[in-house]
């Protein structure tokens, strides 16, 4: 249950993170205005909050690891949001970068 709970943090710190800087990203440099900005600040906050609640207590753990979440996750939102195709080197290193976390996050110690 902890590799399952830990996980879902990674995947919602992702959501919330990379959404954050995309609504600021939208705000200024799509001239959405500050109601996106504002959200976006909001959403980066609360990743802040969200990477505490990982089940281990080693901060540059969870960090480094979440780096590897993060990569693969901002080509998914690239991908979802703004139709953006990764080539094969980008799904090679998104994938090498997951491997990454699993090792960090979940060798036995």
């Amino acid at each position: 249950m902890t590799v399952a709970k830990s996980v879902a943090l990674f995947a919602l710190a992702a959501v919330l993170e990379i959404g954050g800087a995309w609504l600021i990203w939208q705000g200024v440099r799509e001239h959405r205005g500050w109601l996106w900005i504002g959200l976006g600040v909001i959403g980066l906050g609360a990743y802040g909050f969200v990477a505490t609640m990982q089940p281990d207590a080693n901060f540059g753990r969870i960090l480094a690891a979440y780096g590897g979440v993060f990569v693969a996750g901002s080509l998914i939102w690239g991908m979802a949001m703004d139709g953006f195709r990764p080539d094969r080197w980008d799904v090679t290193g998104a994938l090498l970068c997951l491997v990454g976390v699993a090792v960090i996050m979940y060798a036995p110690r």
